[in-house]
């Protein structure tokens, strides 16, 4: 459940233009006892199911009260730096670039965008160096990680 000020159904559309395999499934509005206790108008977009990649979420539009923060992120493992590139342009758009593969998108929900060889590349003599070289960065270079474990 990833709870949205009023932009749930943008920012579900936003996510399913990204990832292949996503969908956008029911939509539920405000009655009239939903809209007084929340605030929203009868009628508007209460939640939002979605799939990104076959994984389900829901979006609410709950009001301004919560925000989101980085103790919760999105992980997207990628298989190569093409996929690296992309996730990570279409995400950023409108958001900003963090530190080593965090970024936080235009609605605030913060995702890294990594390498699937990641843990195996963390592991053994030079994760120290793999380490050192991601500190670096902001978008991870798959091809310098690999040296740097080399």
């Amino acid at each position: 459940m990833l709870w949205f000020d009023d932009r749930a159904e943008e920012a579900a559309q936003f996510y399913v233009s990204i990832f292949r395999n996503s969908r956008i499934g029911k939509i539920a509005r405000y009655g009239k006892s939903g809209a007084k206790a929340s605030g929203r108008p009868a009628g508007s977009v209460m939640t939002v199911d979605f799939e990104l990649d076959g994984r389900r979420f829901v979006a609410l539009n709950g009001g301004p009260l919560f925000k989101f923060n980085e103790s919760v992120s999105f992980i997207v493992h990628c298989e190569s730096q093409a996929e690296i590139d992309h996730y990570w342009a279409k995400l950023s758009a409108g958001g900003a670039e963090v530190q080593c593969g965090w970024l936080k998108d235009k609605y605030g929900v913060s995702w890294q965008v990594v390498p699937a060889a990641l843990p195996k590349l963390m592991q053994g003599a030079n994760a120290e160096k793999v380490m050192g070289e991601i500190l670096k960065m902001k978008k991870l270079d798959i091809a310098a990680l690999e040296r740097a474990a080399a």
